[in-house]
């Protein structure tokens, strides 16, 4: 087993997308896509009044990427160009694949209670860019939750944990995504592949991560003089940290007076070119700029229901 060194903790900063929509980025835009690929953006949005959202993401275009909403709290009606509807309230999940392209829109539906949740989008490798679209809605009864000995939870939205196959299938990107909770007074290791780059989003509660504090050769495990091991290092975490990981096989939590509920999220890197602007990234600039006149050519759509 080789602890995974953390490789920085950042606090999500606030930003403006959609409508005039406020929310909280943790990573996505600028910075090295590297070190999250095949991620690009992860937005945390939570408002506690529904007005806060109401002007929502109206109908823009999407292509060479796949969107993931994940709702902890609230509702949020998607409606796209290939003429899918649906809602997505309390727990739920949609995963939208642009693939060559589509035209969507996500509307906050007014609750009363607020809206709390995630959008993240991974990168389509190159040979899947422009495949067809499609759109998985999920409801929060589909996601298995498992709870270990201690008291952790897991929701597996996606790739195998604990035993459970997340229901999001089919995805490029082959990711794993886990909605994890470990309990007061605990210490947890969590295992993750080492191929996968990782992160972790908190966002309740507080707690550390203990993690070697160099990082790991990967593939091979660190050894150092006379066979010793790397030091460990704590790191506090608190809420909207990002956590972002180095090589390793595992991550160790360890909660004091409070639960720590985080996004463990991980894949292996696409190592691909990326040429991004607003809500498309293809590998090329030639052909970002080939889908852009596309759209204002009315060309853009290359699938129809």
């Amino acid at each position: 087993m080789s602890l995974r060194p953390v490789r920085s903790i950042s606090k999500s900063q606030a930003a403006m997308e959609g409508a005039g929509v406020h929310l909280f980025r943790a990573f996505g835009s600028s910075g090295d896509a590297s070190v999250t690929d095949p991620f690009l953006l992860l937005d945390h949005f939570q408002s506690k009044l529904d007005d806060a959202m109401s002007a929502g993401f109206p109908w823009h275009p999407h292509r060479g990427i796949e969107t993931i909403t994940y709702m902890i709290e609230g509702t949020i009606e998607h409606q796209d160009s290939l003429g899918n509807s649906g809602v997505i309230t309390d727990g739920g999940v949609q995963w939208m694949t642009a693939g060559s392209g589509i035209i969507h829109q996500e509307m906050p539906k007014n609750t009363g209670h607020g809206q709390h949740g995630f959008q993240l989008w991974a990168n389509l490798p190159s040979r899947s860019k422009m495949t067809d679209p499609r759109y998985q809605d999920i409801t929060t009864a589909e996601i298995p939750e498992v709870t270990d000995d201690d008291g952790t939870r897991a929701r597996v939205i996606t790739g195998d944990f604990w035993g459970q196959t997340g229901p999001v299938i089919g995805i490029e990107a082959n990711p794993r995504y886990l909605d994890i909770t470990v309990p007061a007074g605990t210490e947890r290791s969590i295992r993750i592949p080492l191929e996968h780059n990782a992160f972790a989003y908190v966002f309740e509660g507080s707690g550390t991560f203990h993690a070697a504090s160099a990082p790991i050769p990967a593939p091979t495990e660190y050894v150092g003089e006379n066979g010793s091991t790397p030091p460990i290092a704590a790191h506090p975490v608190e809420n909207r940290n990002l956590i972002l990981f180095d090589r390793g096989d595992e991550v160790r939590v360890q909660t004091r007076d409070e639960p720590l509920r985080f996004l463990l999220v991980s894949g292996p890197s696409l190592n691909e070119p990326i040429a991004w602007h607003g809500p498309i990234v293809m590998n090329s600039r030639e052909e970002l700029i080939r889908a852009f006149r596309e759209y204002e050519e009315g060309t853009f759509l290359k699938h129809h229901r």
